[in-house]
């Protein structure tokens, strides 16, 4: 595995001097140097807010580092971010020197002009520390930082009721707010939230199933970055190897995203499997998408009650969602929630498949115009449940969130049914 290295280095001949040595060690992966302190414990703090693993191994501090003096930005990295090896490059590498950096918390000094074997064998042995720590704080190499997020499992009465389009548009609400938000497909075999996003990619959900050591820079390499800024885990392209996600893996997989984003949505399609049961059961909110029509609830029925008799989840542990509402339709919410004995999200979602289908044929829904009805019924939702950071105005272009009363409602006939 590369070592990364990040050299702090304000004097620009030095920095040449670093980097063209830093490029020639075998092995290494030299990160862009960053000019003083300020900026170097910026950049370490961004990279352990995603995770321990996106730290690099090695930072190289030079002495003439500033505003903050190199021996105290040394004693800062190794008090903040234990897991990372640093490097003093220093022109007086007398005992002196060397105690006072092993004192502040340096693992090693090299000296100036600095010698390619020197800098290689410093290298390879502070990398090697580094990786021995990681070890040590994760239990064998998992790391992850940060309290646990919330999940959401969406899931369908039947196939066509919307489970897709909801459990993106919540997803999309989340990160429009500013909290980090990754979105899982789990209907492992007919998957559609790649189309629904106009995404190609390569690795899937099924490339994890395998993997008993999950480690965050495992994960990253499945997860594909949108242009909205949501982490895509998607499902395999070849519905056959849906089969290889057990519920273990599941479990592990659901596990680390949980870790490492504040909020996690989960579309599990209308077909339950054993890893889309693992989810329904791990959830912190399980959603149940279905329309005001005869057969969707009755599908939404027969779900809830096999949830109960797998004791996945009870019914008044679940949330029923009502999409395409009209105020004309014999079906309204209140008898749906009698039927299904669930509780029922105060958002209804109206029926206006107009305003999506440019949107849904492009593979553009993430780009649904904010005057939608839709998506600020979807939006609206995701305040409800609490998804959001606050339910005041979103970014410009997103629509309104209107959040506090609609969750305080939820919070309050959720306690009444338990």
């Amino acid at each position: 595995m590369a070592t990364r290295i990040l050299p702090a280095v304000g004097d620009a001949d030095a920095v040449r001097s670093v980097t063209t040595l830093l490029s020639q060690l075998p092995d290494a992966e030299p990160v862009a140097p960053v000019a003083d302190s300020t900026q170097l414990v910026d950049t370490l703090a961004r990279l352990a807010a995603e995770s321990v693993d996106e730290l690099p191994e090695v930072v190289i501090v030079h002495e003439r580092i500033g505003p903050v003096p190199a021996l105290e930005l040394i004693r800062e990295v190794a008090l903040r971010f234990p897991a990372v090896g640093v490097i003093l490059v220093t022109s007086d590498p007398g005992p002196g020197l060397f105690q006072a950096a092993m004192d502040y918390g340096a693992r090693g000094l090299v000296a100036l002009p600095l010698g390619y074997e020197e800098l290689a064998s410093r290298v390879q042995a502070v990398a090697q520390w580094s990786a021995g720590v990681r070890r040590h704080l994760g239990s064998g190499g998992d790391v992850f930082t940060g309290a646990g997020g919330t999940v959401v499992t969406v899931s369908g009465a039947k196939g066509g009721v919307g489970t897709t389009l909801t459990a993106i548009q919540l997803a999309l609400a989340a990160q429009a707010s500013g909290r980090a938000t990754a979105l899982l497909d789990m209907d492992l075999q007919a998957g559609d939230v790649a189309s629904f996003l106009d995404v190609q990619f390569r690795r899937s959900v099924a490339d994890l199933a395998a993997i008993t050591d999950l480690s965050p820079r495992v994960l990253a390499d499945a997860v594909f970055r949108h242009d909205s800024g949501l982490a895509l885990l998607l499902a395999p392209g070849e519905g056959e190897r849906g089969e290889e996600v057990t519920d273990r893996a599941a479990r592990q997989i659901i596990g680390a995203l949980r870790r490492r984003y504040e909020v996690v949505v989960v579309d599990c399609g209308a077909q339950l499997g054993g890893a889309g049961a693992a989810a329904v059961e791990m959830a912190d909110t399980a959603l149940l998408v279905t329309t005001p029509d005869v057969v969707a609830v009755r599908g939404a029925k027969r779900a809830v009650r096999m949830w109960d008799r797998l004791q996945i989840r009870k019914a008044e542990e679940t949330t029923v969602v009502v999409n395409r509402h009209t105020r004309g339709t014999e079906i309204q919410p209140p008898l749906i929630q009698r039927i299904t004995g669930t509780a029922l999200a105060a958002t209804a979602v109206p029926a206006n498949f107009k305003e999506l289908q440019s949107a849904v044929d492009a593979g553009r829904v993430h780009e649904l115009d904010a005057r939608s009805t839709v998506k600020q019924a979807l939006w609206a939702l995701a305040g409800e449940l609490g998804l959001v950071t606050a339910p005041a105005e979103p970014r410009k272009g997103h629509g309104r969130l209107r959040g506090d009363r609609a969750a305080a409602s939820l919070r309050r006939r959720r306690d009444g049914a338990g």
